[in-house]
This record gives C-alpha cells, sequence and structure tokens, in this order.
C-alpha cells in the first residue's frame, strides 16, 4: 500500500472504500474538525467551508480549488467512523462527536 493514499468510508455507502489523496485528505481533515464545534447543532457545510479554506495549505488548495470536493468526501468518511455527527435540521449541519 502507496503511503501517498489513504483509504476511507463513505457513511451512505457501508463496506465500500475509496483510495485518495493522503495530503489532501489529511489537510481537510485537520481544517474541518478545527472549525467544527463540539455542540449540536453545529454549522453548515457552507459555513463550514467558508470558514476552513483559509487553513488550507495554498500548495495543496491553489485558491481553493476542489475544497468542496475534499469537504464532501472527509465529511462523509468521518461521519461513517463516528467523528462527526449531523444535526437533525435542514440545511446540513455537522458537529464534533463526542469530543
Amino acid at each position: 500500500m502507496s503511503d501517498d493514499k489513504i483509504d476511507i468510508e463513505n457513511i451512505n455507502m457501508p463496506g465500500k472504500t475509496a483510495r485518495v489523496d493522503r495530503a489532501k485528505y489529511l489537510a481537510m481533515r485537520e481544517a474541518l474538525l478545527a472549525v467544527l464545534p463540539s455542540e449540536p447543532p453545529g454549522i453548515t457545510v457552507a459555513q463550514a467551508k467558508a470558514a476552513l479554506l483559509p487553513k488550507l495549505p495554498q500548495a495543496l488548495f491553489p485558491g481553493g480549488a476542489t475544497a468542496g470536493w475534499w469537504l464532501k468526501a472527509v465529511q462523509l468518511d468521518l461521519e461513517a467512523k463516528g467523528i462527526i455527527q449531523r444535526a437533525p435540521v435542514k440545511p446540513v449541519h455537522l458537529y464534533r462527536a463526542g469530543v
């Protein structure tokens, strides 16, 4: 297994994994967890994206390029792992679980 890739899960497809770029995944994961509150209802995905964009390394996400896709991939993986949760409100609100 190559060190430059990481397997991620998707809460919507239990048992399936995808291999993605490790550096981008870890950068987005760190940024997302840094901006999410630990109490429900949390913040919307749009609020999370706006808050985390300045935290992303420009070398990996120049001008925020592809940040939306990576945010969703990391969100679904962290939900599958129980690290973050959705609050039962619309639009989707996220918060850190058990922190």
